[in-house]
């Protein structure tokens, strides 16, 4: 079934302007971009926009725990070591495949109604979290978080990672899997070292928390860089470090396979300090925005992201153009969509796939907007409350506050069955 989107404006990270056009959406991509004043093609389905709508790229959560979303809530205003080890690990000692996997949807239909189409996840019982993405539809870039623990835990969580992999890797175009070696201080150097191995040899790439405080730095013994190169982490098909807020931005590190994940919200909510993200920008290294989990944000809403991550280096690096507009939309967008193997994703272009979300630009806050200024628009008034629809592979998956993949309800009360339940 083909959709046309008529008379719409759309913009993404690469556009200097946004583009007043018709918009044809066929076979899960996009088939046609024509100037609005040409004749509109044919289609099963007519969005007409009348000028008063835009339709961006869905965007990426570049870095999430989404079952965490149970845990929203628990040990509020602590710092990051203390918040884990009181407050969170002895509440997910409790969680069950079957908690995880509402939790997981329920933290999906936070992000499909604000525009999310991909995320990548790091948490536990990742095939309930495949399955749950399957079913609704969504992206979902996943990993097995592997720490140590008792003899043989690293070894048999890296066995269920790879077995994740075997399974569900490029799984009806909407899944691909990483290697998830939580951080350097939950995974000794020696089985650090083993997972890059296994991630060279089976040629998936590596998403790990790297230096999101301090105390890591200080803790680490070593030279970051050094620390990546000796552990093999280098060599990997591909690395994502998320948080990375001391990470020297002179490091000697290539970006041709590795894609730091800014964190802004939760970074700021627990206190970690600031990424420097403008001095990464100057060398072109690639970053995505990332929410992290709902229990240290609270929020899994990418248009915060965006907003705080402009915003935020404006006013630490006191300059007011350090960070555009179209910087983060890129970030939220084609840079995630890129660290996780997503081709054609990110950006809209004929022959792309049909990843977008549809925004209401009939409101008061875009008065005003045109095409020189609609992405500022877009970062700067525009909020997840503007969103009327998302669409994955060219099929709607949140429309006007229905969720056609998925039962809503039933998604609310098990979710709130299983937060009950951990927490008693």
């Amino acid at each position: 079934m083909a959709t046309l989107f008529k008379d719409v404006y759309i913009v993404d990270g690469s556009r200097e302007k946004a583009e007043r056009v018709h918009m044809l959406v066929s076979k899960g991509r996009i088939a046609e971009i024509i100037d609005a004043k040409e004749t509109p093609p044919t289609a099963d389905k007519i969005i007409s926009g009348h000028g008063k709508a835009a339709v961006i790229p869905g965007f990426v959560n570049a870095h999430t725990h989404a079952a965490m979303a149970l845990l929203r809530g628990l040990g509020e205003e602590a710092p990051l070591m203390e918040w884990l080890q009181n407050k969170i690990w002895p509440v997910e000692d409790k969680l069950t495949p079957e908690y995880i996997y509402w939790g997981t949807l329920s933290a999906m239909l936070e992000m499909l109604a604000t525009g999310t189409t991909c995320f990548a996840d790091m948490y536990f019982e990742m095939d309930r979290v495949a399955e749950a993405a399957l079913s609704a539809g969504m992206r979902a870039a996943l990993c097995r978080g592997i720490t140590a623990g008792e003899p043989g835990k690293i070894e048999r969580s890296l066995q269920n990672n790879l077995e994740l992999a075997e399974k569900y890797h490029g799984r009806e175009g909407l899944i691909t899997v990483q290697l998830g070696p939580h951080a350097p201080y939950t995974v000794p150097f020696g089985n650090m070292k083993m997972i890059a191995d296994e991630a060279k040899s089976h040629g998936l790439g590596v998403h790990f928390h790297f230096l999101e405080t301090e105390g890591e730095l200080k803790n680490l013994g070593v030279d970051p860089v050094k620390y990546l190169a000796d552990s093999g982490l280098l060599d990997v098909p591909y690395l994502t470090l998320a948080h990375a807020v001391f990470l020297d931005p002179d490091a000697d590190i290539s970006p041709d396979n590795i894609t730091l994940i800014h964190n802004p919200c939760s970074n700021l909510k627990l206190g970690s300090g600031v990424m420097p993200l403008t001095k990464w920008l100057e060398r072109d290294f690639p970053v995505a925005l990332g929410t992290d989990g709902a229990s240290s944000n609270n929020r899994l809403d990418m248009w915060e992201e965006m907003r705080t991550a402009a915003l935020l280096h404006k006013g630490v690096n006191r300059d007011p153009v350090c960070v555009s507009a179209l910087d983060v939309l890129r970030m939220a967008t084609y840079e995630g969509a890129k660290a996780y193997g997503f081709s054609h994703k990110g950006m809209i272009r004929e022959g792309w796939f049909a990843d977008l979300v549809l925004v209401n630009l009939d409101n008061p806050h875009y008065i005003g907007v045109n095409d020189e200024n609609l992405a500022a628009y877009l970062v700067y008034a525009g909020s997840s409350a503007d969103v009327e629809g998302t669409m994955i592979n060219g099929r709607w998956v949140y429309k006007n506050g229905e969720f056609p993949t998925l039962d809503r309800e039933e998604i609310v009360a098990k979710a709130r069955e299983a937060r009950e339940a951990i927490t008693r």
